[in-house]
C-alpha cells in the first residue's frame, strides 16, 4: 500500500490497479467507497485500454480476433510504483507478451496521483512505443459514499452541474450497449437528486458531458466534486436494483461497443488514436470539500 498526504487529504492506493483505496480528510472524513461485496468489491477502477463491454468480449484489429474484459485489463494489472513523495505518487503499466496476446500495442500507461489543497488530481499518460497507431479508451471510476455524515440519506443527496450544462443522455440496451440513440438528459435546476432507482438500468451515461459536477447535500457539510478534465462522457452509477450507499463518478474518453457489433479498434468512431512515438495525456480531479 502506498500513501500521499498533505495538509487537507491523506490518500492511499494499492499496486493491484493503482486502484484508490482511500481519500480521508483532515477531519476523519472517508470520501472513498470501501468496498463491500454485497454492493460492489471495487473501489476506484481505473479504466484502461477500454471502457465498459465489447460485443462477445472481444474486438478484431488487422483482420485478427482479440478479447478483453470489461473495463480492460487495467483494473486486475499489477502496476510498479515508481515515484511515491510526500504528496505525489506514479504507477506504471507496460506491455508484456501475455498482454500482447489481448492488446497488440506497445505501451506504458502510467497514473500519477497528487495533491493539490484539498484536491486530489489524476494523470493518465498514454505512451505508444510500438510502430503504428495505438487505440484505446480510459478512463476513472471512483466510488464516493453516501451519505458522507451522519444524520442524511443518500436520497438528501444531489447532484449539481454547472448553470450552462446542457448534458445528453446515451440510451443503452438492456444488456448495456449503446443503441445510438441519445435524449436530452433532463435536470431540475441544473440538479439531478439522488434515488437508489435511478440506476435500476445500470449506469447513466452522459455526453456532452459538463467540464465538473458536485455531489453534495444542501445543510451538509461535506461533498465532492469532480472535474473531468476534458474527457467527453460522464458516467454515473451504483449497483443496479439496490440500496448501495455508494454513486461512481466517472469521466470517460469514449463509449462501449455499439450494440450487436464486434468493434474493430481502428474505425470505433470515439477511440482515441496515437501515432507511433507519441503521447496522451489528461488530468481529472476530486475537490474533496
Amino acid at each position: 500500500m502506498f500513501e500521499i498526504r498533505n495538509r487537507c487529504l491523506t490518500v492511499r492506493a494499492a499496486a493491484r490497479g493503482a486502484e484508490l483505496q482511500s481519500i480521508r480528510g483532515a477531519d476523519g472524513t472517508e470520501y472513498l467507497w470501501q468496498g463491500d461485496p454485497a454492493y460492489w468489491e471495487d473501489r476506484a477502477p481505473n479504466i484502461f485500454p477500454y471502457v465498459a463491454r465489447l460485443t462477445e468480449g472481444r474486438y478484431t484489429l488487422g483482420g485478427r480476433s482479440y478479447s478483453l474484459p470489461i473495463h480492460g485489463f487495467a483494473p486486475t494489472s499489477m502496476f510498479s510504483c515508481r515515484q511515491c513523495a510526500e504528496d505525489r505518487m506514479c504507477f506504471t503499466l507496460e506491455s508484456t507478451p501475455e498482454l500482447l496476446t489481448t492488446y497488440p500495442f506497445s505501451f506504458r500507461f502510467s497514473i500519477t496521483y497528487a495533491l493539490e489543497d484539498d484536491q486530489l488530481h489524476v494523470t493518465f499518460t498514454v505512451e505508444n512505443r510500438g510502430d503504428g497507431t495505438m487505440y484505446f479508451g480510459l478512463g476513472g471510476h471512483p466510488g464516493i459514499r453516501v451519505p458522507l455524515e451522519k444524520g442524511l440519506d443518500f436520497t438528501d443527496y444531489v447532484l449539481e452541474f454547472p448553470p450552462d450544462s446542457a448534458p445528453w443522455r446515451e440510451i443503452f440496451s438492456p444488456d448495456c450497449f449503446p443503441t445510438g440513440e441519445r435524449l436530452p438528459f433532463p435536470l431540475r435546476n441544473h440538479v439531478l437528486p439522488l434515488e437508489h432507482g435511478l440506476f435500476d438500468d445500470d449506469a447513466i451515461v452522459l455526453s456532452h458531458a459538463p467540464s465538473q459536477v458536485t455531489l453534495r447535500a444542501p445543510g451538509g457539510r461535506h461533498g465532492v466534486t469532480l472535474f473531468t478534465g476534458g474527457l467527453p462522457y460522464l458516467g454515473l452509477w451504483h449497483r443496479p436494483r439496490t440500496d448501495a450507499p455508494y454513486v461512481c463518478l466517472e469521466p470517460w474518453s469514449s463509449l462501449p461497443s455499439r450494440k450487436g457489433i464486434v468493434e474493430d479498434l481502428a474505425t470505433q468512431p470515439d477511440l482515441l488514436s496515437l501515432p507511433a512515438g507519441k503521447t496522451f495525456e489528461v488530468t481529472w480531479s476530486l475537490h474533496c470539500f
